[in-house]
């Protein structure tokens, strides 16, 4: 019987079962390698990476392409609140912190470096802080120990004795013993960064806004935008009046806004004013509650710097105002700010406080404080710290006359330089009036002065448009952040810049 084979026509005999398969093997191996030479190169085909690491260069398979045709090959997307927010800032307010952190002064180490005088830091008294932990601090001292109130979940708004020794703190520093602090009042969080946003995110919705006298505080945008998104409407305040809020300017922007149909939502204020270092007297005050009454929106006070008041005029907290009004209602819509950073020259420790009378208020706090919640060991240390009666007592003390002594000594040193500054009563800084330096009279005069202060006399200062002020040429100096013999060097750097302005516009 003939086995039939392909191509038995070609191949017969005993080898042609063999060979009658290998042959069309063969024919078809060399038609693929023929195809292969001659088919015609896809167009626009990216170049072959020298680099394995670079492997979105690699030219990918046609069945790879065809599934990632799909969809769309670009990068994963943000988030629209993200993406506002992870661009590059523009405020000229961190463009010098970061200038200033890349580049820091240091006496010894890096003499032409930087002169930070933009981050409101107190160091004029941190050895005291030093000499309390390097006398106080041991383990059996303050009570730490490996055991369940250290190591164990703890309530996420404040442990109850942290609460008690700062609420005594803040009747010591704030109360004058007209107004005490309450333990169940208060919702600790790390920082007043996080108290300020937590109370935008309870009291506001996004797109509502707050009236807030300018200059202010230009973390303020951050702080309420950034997550509650809630919206700050300057009241602008004016050197002819010391920069004091005027109640007929809060009542026009209020009104301006509900013609915009923005809803109002409150009134935040800084007292000691940071930038301008003024306080905020009782009947004005007294006003801004009437205010707040009338149209039924709240008040939060922001009061960090009240244990740094070091003029011969009275600190009020907002607070003492509302229970002296006696009205139930005035109670619920305040709410004081506080915090460690300033008063204790503790920023590292991040420690802030919500104080409230409003029960839904502090409800709702206390539920977000879980996102910004202060370690059990940071809240066991202070806990003895401000347990500690004569410590606090001596520091708020010495540390008053260092930041008085200090100021004094630097408006000096800018007086003669011909620059003069608002009179301040509290705080950690001077507003500085450097208008006759600037030109064009502008915002953009004020912006150019600004650059050469860092790059001429590499010095950061915080410039008045970034606090949203509307008078150009107005800057905010942090003083206690220097040594005494700093000044000397600060003064020598300005000089420079004020020898590079043109006669007509000194």
């Amino acid at each position: 019987m003939r086995l039939i084979v392909p191509l038995q026509g070609v191949v017969q005999g005993k080898g042609g079962l063999l060979l009658g398969t290998l042959i069309p093997c063969a024919l078809f191996y060399f038609l693929q390698l023929y195809l292969k030479r001659h088919r015609s190169s896809p167009k626009n085909l990216p170049s072959r990476s020298s680099s394995s690491a670079n492997l979105s260069e690699l030219p990918r398979s046609s069945s790879r392409a065809n599934l990632l045709s799909r969809g769309s090959t670009g990068r994963a997307q943000l988030s629209s609140r993200a993406t506002s927010i992870s661009k590059p800032s523009d405020s000229p307010y961190y463009i010098g912190l970061d200038r200033a952190r890349e580049d820091p002064y240091d006496e010894i180490e890096n003499p032409n470096g930087i002169i930070q005088l933009g981050l409101s830091e107190n160091r004029l008294s941190l050895d005291l802080i030093e000499e309390w932990f390097s006398k106080v601090f041991t383990y059996s001292s303050v009570g730490i120990k490996c055991g369940p109130m250290i190591s164990t979940y703890q309530p996420m708004d404040g442990m109850p004795s942290f609460k008690k020794v700062m609420a005594d703190f803040m009747t010591q520093v704030m109360g004058r013993g007209e107004v005490s602090f309450h333990p169940s009042r208060l919702i600790i969080t790390s920082g007043a960064t996080a108290a300020v946003e937590i109370l935008s995110f309870v009291l506001a919705d996004p797109g509502n806004a707050f009236l807030v006298p300018a200059p202010y505080y230009p973390g303020f945008d951050r702080d309420v935008r950034w997550r509650a998104g809630v919206e700050l409407i300057p009241v602008h305040c004016r050197s002819c009046d010391g920069f004091t809020l005027n109640i007929m300017a809060l009542e026009q922007a209020y009104n301006q806004a509900k013609k915009r149909g923005q809803k109002v939502r409150g009134i935040l204020i800084s007292n000691p004013s940071n930038p301008l270092g003024n306080l905020l007297n009782r009947e004005l005050l007294n006003d801004l509650l009437y205010f707040a009454r009338e149209r039924n929106i709240h008040v939060i006070s922001d009061e960090l710097f009240a244990g740094s008041v070091f003029g011969d005029e009275e600190f009020v907290s907002m607070a003492e105002v509302v229970l002296r009004s006696g009205d139930a209602a005035d109670k619920e819509r305040v709410h004081i700010v506080y915090g460690l950073s300033k008063d204790v020259s503790i920023p590292g420790f991040r420690v802030g406080v919500i104080h409230s009378f409003n029960e839904n208020v502090l409800a709702a706090s206390q539920k977000l404080a879980r996102f910004s919640s202060v370690s059990s060991q940071t809240q066991r240390v202070l806990t003895s710290m401000l347990s500690d009666e004569r410590f606090t007592r001596d520091y708020l003390k010495i540390n008053r006359e260092r930041i008085l002594s200090m100021h004094n000594v630097f408006v000096a040193a800018l007086r003669g330089l011909g620059l003069e500054c608002l009179k301040s009563r509290g705080g950690l800084y001077c507003w500085v009036d450097m208008s006759k330096l600037i030109s064009p009279y502008s915002e953009k005069g004020e912006l150019d002065l600004w650059i050469k202060l860092l790059n001429t006399a590499k010095i950061n200062v915080t410039p008045g448009s970034a606090c949203h002020c509307i008078e150009p040429g107005w800057f905010r100096f942090c003083f206690t952040a220097l040594k005494e013999s700093d000044i000397p060097v600060v003064v020598e750097r300005l000089q420079r810049v004020v020898e590079t302005c043109e006669p007509s516009c000194v």
